[in-house]
C-alpha cells in the first residue's frame, strides 16, 4: 500500500513525499494535491535522465514548480522517481528497460489509486526519458492525454555543442540559485537508460501508432538535443496518425530543462490548457 509522509522542513506546504508498491518494488515521489475534495484529474509527472521528482518541483522560484501551479488549478500532481531512481535504486542499480519501466509504473499506479482519488482521470507529463516513458505507457491504459517535453524522435547529429549547452541553453534562462539547489532534482544515470536512449528512434517507430490518445510534443526554443526542423516536426506528426489530437508547439525562452527555467510557469500551464481541451472532448464525445 501506498504511504505518504510530510516533508514541511524540505518541500512547500502541500507537497508529500509518497512510496508506492510496484509488485514489491519501492517507487518514491512528490505528490501534491489541491483543496478541492475531488481533483479535477491527476498529472503522472516522469522525470528525465539523471534526475528526479524533484524536477517537477524546483525552489529557485515559486513560479517553477509544476505541482505547485497544477495544485492551484485544481490538479493533483503524482511526480514519481523513476525506475533505478529514488527509492528503487538500490533493487534496481542498473535501472530498468522501457518496456519493464513501464509495468513497473503501471504497477505503483494501480497501488496509489487504491487510496487516492485521481478526479476525471490520469494525464501523463513526461521530461526528456521520462518523456520516451510517457509515450510508451500511452501505448495501453486509461490514461487522459499525454504530454511531452525535452523528447522528440530524432536525434540532434551536431557534435560541436557541449553537453551543459545540451542540457540547459542559455544559463540567463534559470532563475538564480537553480544551479545551487539543483542537488535535490539530479541524480545518478542507471546504465540501462543509455541503451535504450541509443534505440528511441527506432522505438519510436515502432509504438507510435499505437497512441491513441491526445498527445503534445512541446519544444524549447533552445533544444539542442532533438531535431525541431519543419521537416522531422512534420515527419514526427506523420507517425502519430491513430492520436485523435496532435499538438506540436515551441516554448520562447526556454532550454532543455524547461521545468526548471522561467520558462515553466508558461510551458507547465500551457500543458494544462492542452489537458483541460482533453477534457472537453471526452465530455462532448
Amino acid at each position: 500500500m501506498s504511504s505518504v509522509e510530510a516533508s514541511a522542513a524540505v518541500l512547500s506546504p502541500g507537497v508529500h513525499r509518497i512510496t508506492l508498491d510496484a509488485a514489491g518494488i519501492p517507487i518514491s515521489g512528490l505528490l501534491s494535491t489541491p483543496a478541492l475534495a475531488l481533483p479535477r484529474a491527476t498529472i503522472v509527472a516522469l522525470h528525465g535522465a539523471g534526475m528526479s521528482a524533484a524536477y517537477f518541483h524546483g525552489r529557485a522560484h515559486p513560479d517553477v514548480s509544476l505541482l505547485s501551479t497544477a495544485t492551484r488549478l485544481g490538479y493533483a500532481v503524482l511526480a514519481l522517481d523513476r525506475p533505478g531512481y529514488g527509492a528503487s535504486a538500490d533493487a534496481l542499480p542498473d535501472g530498468q528497460s522501457l518496456t519493464d519501466q513501464a509495468d513497473t509504473v503501471r504497477a505503483a499506479l494501480a497501488d496509489f489509486t487504491t487510496d487516492n482519488e485521481t478526479g476525471a482521470g490520469m494525464f501523463l507529463l513526461g521530461h526528456s526519458f521520462g518523456g520516451k516513458l510517457a509515450l510508451t505507457l500511452a501505448t495501453e491504459g486509461e490514461f487522459r492525454g499525454v504530454d511531452v517535453s525535452g523528447c522528440g524522435h530524432l536525434y540532434n547529429e551536431d557534435t560541436e555543442t557541449k553537453m551543459w549547452q545540451r542540457n540547459w541553453g542559455d544559463l540567463q534562462l534559470y532563475p538564480p540559485g537553480t544551479f545551487a539547489r539543483a542537488g535535490a532534482a539530479v541524480d545518478s544515470t542507471p546504465i540501462l537508460e543509455l541503451v535504450d536512449a541509443a534505440a528511441w528512434p527506432q522505438t519510436f517507430a515502432e509504438l507510435a501508432d499505437r497512441i491513441r490518445i491526445p498527445v503534445r510534443f512541446s519544444f524549447a526554443e533552445q533544444e539542442k538535443w532533438w531535431r525541431t526542423d519543419d521537416v522531422a516536426l512534420a515527419d514526427l506528426a506523420a507517425l502519430l496518425a491513430s492520436a485523435p489530437r496532435r499538438g506540436l508547439t515551441r516554448v520562447p525562452q526556454a532550454g532543455h530543462n524547461i521545468s526548471l527555467g522561467w520558462a515553466a510557469r508558461a510551458y507547465h500551464t500551457s500543458a494544462l490548457a492542452f489537458f483541460e481541451t482533453c477534457l472537453l472532448d471526452r465530455a462532448a464525445a
